[in-house]
């Protein structure tokens, strides 16, 4: 049995920026935080234009990626030693957050990366 599948291109597109859309709008206040304690400036910048692209009419797929794979760097470069002494003084594990938010900014980009 022959199976056709027709990808709409368009589509897909759509349905990654969406996605980055709603990711962002449920657990974009606690990555700006974590952003912000971490004074991850190049990450914080990166968020803010993401937050601008997202807003646009037609978002621009690559400026999109370019941002989640600054914002992905931004966190990946943040120390166990500072996590831990974050996670002292402000009462919570900075380390799991950096973790959570930093995989779920690597899904985002798998999905952008695979349509390239």
């Amino acid at each position: 049995m022959l199976i056709i599948i027709n990808f709409d291109v368009a589509q897909e597109a759509y349905d990654r920026i969406a996605d980055t859309e709603l990711h962002f709008r449920r657990h974009g206040a606690s990555l700006s935080v974590l952003l912000d304690i971490f004074a991850a400036s190049a990450g914080g910048d990166a968020f803010c234009k993401l937050h601008g692209f997202l807003s646009s009419q037609q978002p621009d797929p690559d400026e999109i990626h370019a941002a989640l794979q600054q914002i992905k760097d931004a966190l990946s470069n943040q120390s166990a030693k500072s996590a831990d002494i974050v996670s002292c003084e402000r009462g919570f594990d900075a380390d799991a957050a950096l973790r959570w938010h930093g995989a779920r900014i690597s899904e985002l980009l798998g999905r952008f990366n695979d349509a390239v």
